[in-house]
């Protein structure tokens, strides 16, 4: 047996495991309805699926491989870039189709609140890094800060965003985006002075505009995770 060289052997192959936050969109019967309802949800928030993760659940609905085929064409056409599916049938993901994907965590927002605000731990016990924005965040800036929490002396302007990897807090109008506990952190919170926010997620649980309690808006809320269920309450 001959001995392989030091300098000719292979390197070893690294894996690395990364998670990204993904928009689920599951469309519902007739699809042209649909897809006009998500033209007016892109025209609200410009710029919003740009570069951005989608998932497509297709999960029960009662469509044909073709109608399958033609909704993922017409998305594309919308820039909607589709990474995976969940529920399609297996024979539809051929060449050319996005990857079948299942699992991750699905939201539910409670207008009334299902638990009392998480008290905070004493700030004695460890520092967290923030970052002050002392300016307003204007549409299309986004705002990424993994570290801790994001301040914003200012309000959030519709088609920006603010991801933090802890809370954020809003001094002004969230017209926005605002993603806190980025990185996994369950207990963080968003604060705002005006809810007016096109979406806001905890930890990967997100909720759209349209899902968002019309009584909320305009006032001064916050924002915390209870039981993997979002939690809204009016601060004043």
């Amino acid at each position: 047996m001959v001995a392989t060289p030091a300098s000719k052997q292979r390197a070893a192959i690294r894996f690395r495991g990364r998670s990204f936050l993904a928009t689920v969109l599951a469309p519902e019967l007739p699809l042209a309805d649909w897809l006009a309802e998500l033209d007016k949800l892109s025209k609200r928030s410009e710029g919003y699926f740009a570069s951005r993760p989608v998932i497509l659940d297709v999960t029960g609905l009662a469509i044909t491989k073709r109608d399958f085929a033609e909704l993922i064409a017409m998305l594309y056409e919308r820039e909607i870039k589709v990474m995976g599916v969940e529920g399609a049938d297996p024979s539809w993901l051929g060449f050319g189709m996005p990857p079948s994907v299942s699992g991750g965590k699905q939201t539910e927002i409670l207008h009334k609140p299902s638990a009392e605000p998480p008290k905070q731990n004493s700030f004695v016990d460890r520092a967290i890094p923030s970052l002050l924005i002392e300016t307003p965040v204007r549409s299309g800036q986004s705002i990424i800060f993994p570290q801790g929490d994001v301040t914003v002396v200012g309000s959030v302007a519709s088609g920006a965003e603010i991801i933090a990897g802890n809370s954020i807090h809003i001094y002004g109008t969230l017209r926005g985006r605002a993603i806190a506990g980025s990185t996994g952190n369950a207990g963080a919170r968003i604060f705002c002075q005006k809810f007016e926010a096109e979406l806001i997620a905890i930890d990967g649980l997100y909720q759209t505009a349209d899902d968002l309690d019309a009584s909320l808006r305009g006032r001064a809320i916050q924002a915390w995770l209870a039981n993997d269920k979002m939690n809204m309450a009016a601060l004043a």
